[in-house]
């Protein structure tokens, strides 16, 4: 489903280069999890927006569904984060002007859907994450377990191919995070991919494999089951 081959990584400042990705390879297959854990600093977050086509490698290369990033232009690499990839980050990243089902509807229409069919795809993801009652409540009214399962339901919502998480705990207290993961457990056993960053190793253990980066290296790659 992903590949990299000898991605690299460095951030310029002026004559200043900082490596931060030293020559990465990696494959995830179709319906894997993979968590991903390492120190702060180690590259864990720009290793993931390198996969997920937000940003670009200084060298190497990204390769997924047999399609080199490489070759894209930026439009294209827009419309296929839009289309085959969902997203969740731990601060959330909802727009805290719109209600919960429209934070999930706007993607779908960005994508072309109808609205018919957009409205009850969002409405389908959001209920199956519990939040049934909660569909016209925005962000500022729910709690903060509440707001990473609405990010959850609009990553989901169009069946990604590959689902990225980065840190989906961090700013939960352990209940919401169990439920959290808990969901990630369920979706994979549908046979969704998923790649998660965590600093958490009893939620690195629910995933398949998981690889520690070090200085911009994977040191080590665990099989968990």
């Amino acid at each position: 489903m992903i590949e990299t081959r000898n991605l690299i990584k460095t951030f310029r400042d002026g004559d200043k280069e900082t490596p931060v990705l030293r020559g990465i390879d990696f494959r995830v297959a179709k319906g894997q999890y993979v968590s991903i854990m390492g120190r702060s600093g180690a590259g864990k977050s720009t290793f993931l927006y390198q996969m997920s086509l937000l940003d670009d490698p200084t060298g190497g290369e990204v390769i997924i569904d047999g399609h080199p990033a490489a070759h894209m232009s930026a439009a294209e690499k827009t419309r296929f984060r839009l289309s085959h990839f969902g997203y969740v980050f731990q601060d959330y990243a909802l727009l805290p002007d719109l209600t919960a089902i429209e934070n999930v509807l706007l993607p779908l229409l960005m994508q072309g859907m109808r609205k018919s069919e957009a409205r009850a795809l969002a409405e389908a993801a959001l209920k199956r994450l519990g939040l049934s009652e909660r569909l016209h409540s925005l962000p500022s009214h729910l709690s903060g377990g509440e707001q990473q399962r609405v990010s959850i339901a609009r990553a989901v919502a169009h069946h990604p191919k590959i689902l990225f998480a980065d840190e989906p705990t961090a700013n939960l207290d352990s209940e919401s995070s169990r439920v959290i993961m808990n969901i990630f457990a369920e979706i994979h056993r549908e046979g969704q991919t998923i790649i998660m960053i965590t600093h958490e190793e009893q939620y690195a253990k629910m995933a398949e494999q998981t690889i520690t980066l070090e200085d911009g290296r994977i040191t080590t790659t665990l099989k968990n089951r």
